[in-house]
């Protein structure tokens, strides 16, 4: 069986070719997984309102020889609370790039992906969006294994994160603007 349904957020999405689109997935069964999305920026395209970034959705995939081919999508959380104010966009942007720089591929972590959506649910009605984004990243690290409880919590966990990616994160200068 080659076609399978899977749930994820879209955490990543890059143009490919004339009409296709590559997504960065993190799903609950699969984590982090690459879709070839064929078509969806064609105008006439049903599929393209439901893969924007931060929209949680059902997706039924097919698997090819190399990666997951997107057949069918529908959208079951949008988000919208995030995507209507600038400065929680930047922040669920930051979470984004922490997954996609953190996670491997292809490694099954349910305890991630609820994370990850219990994460943006809180940033899209919470007020102290920095305490918010600081307990994610700490939660993050500590179920990744990067994190142990003898750190202290108040540490910089950008500079940490940096330091296990071996580059600057690009959301950082974004979240000193409103920080």
């Amino acid at each position: 069986m080659r076609s399978i349904k899977i749930e994820g957020i879209v955490i990543k999405r890059r143009n490919f070719g004339e009409a296709d689109r590559l997504l960065t997935v993190f799903s609950k069964t699969f984590g982090k997984i690459q879709i070839k999305a064929a078509g969806v920026r064609k105008i006439n395209s049903r599929r393209s309102g439901h893969i924007e970034l931060l929209n949680c959705c059902s997706f039924t995939l097919y698997k090819g020889r190399g990666m997951f081919l997107l057949t069918e999508v529908e959208n079951t959380e949008n988000f919208s609370g995030i995507k209507e104010d600038l400065t929680k966009v930047g922040f669920a942007y930051h979470i984004c790039e922490l997954i996609d720089g953190l996670c491997a591929e292809e490694q099954e972590s349910p305890e991630i992906f609820y994370l990850l959506k219990e994460t943006l649910s809180r940033l899209e009605t919470s007020e102290d969006l920095v305490s918010v984004i600081h307990e994610f990243e700490i939660e993050l690290l500590a179920k990744l294994g990067f994190y142990k409880a003898t750190i202290r919590k108040d540490f910089d966990t950008s500079v940490f994160i940096e330091q296990i990616l071996e580059r600057k994160l690009k959301s950082k200068r974004l979240l000193q603007r409103f920080t």
